[in-house]
């Protein structure tokens, strides 16, 4: 049973990483076929910041640890932070929680088990 969700956890892995690449290889088509594409900064980096946290999902995926979990959600927040320009309590909320997770970080997960996947943690 073990062995057959690390053969689907891999086959999304793949799956996810390739839909990736074809969205960074749209982006790069669009950025020099779509007139006034860079024009709106906005529209640039909501797509790449969208790869990005994609991309860093897909490492997640690969080699779960708490390290790139916690990446994961400093880099989804983040982007957050800079896509968003609601109001300053959601971006104060925002940096508080990546305050949070950085605490996290350094002060209760214990330095060798970082970088120790969770099925193996048990």
């Amino acid at each position: 049973m073990h062995c057959a969700i690390h053969i689907l956890e891999v086959l999304i892995a793949t799956l996810t990483i390739l839909v990736l690449v074809a969205m960074l290889i749209l982006e790069i088509y669009r950025m020099f076929t779509v007139p006034d594409y860079l024009a709106s900064a906005d529209v640039y980096l909501h797509n790449t910041l969208t790869i990005v946290v994609g991309l860093e999902f897909e490492r997640m995926l690969i080699n779960m640890t708490p390290s790139n979990t916690l990446e994961v959600l400093i880099v989804a927040i983040s982007r957050q932070v800079i896509l968003s320009h609601n109001d300053p309590i959601s971006n104060i909320v925002c940096v508080v929680c990546i305050a949070g997770l950085f605490a996290v970080r350094r002060f209760l997960v214990p330095k060798g088990d970082m970088k120790v996947e969770f099925s193996e943690a048990e």
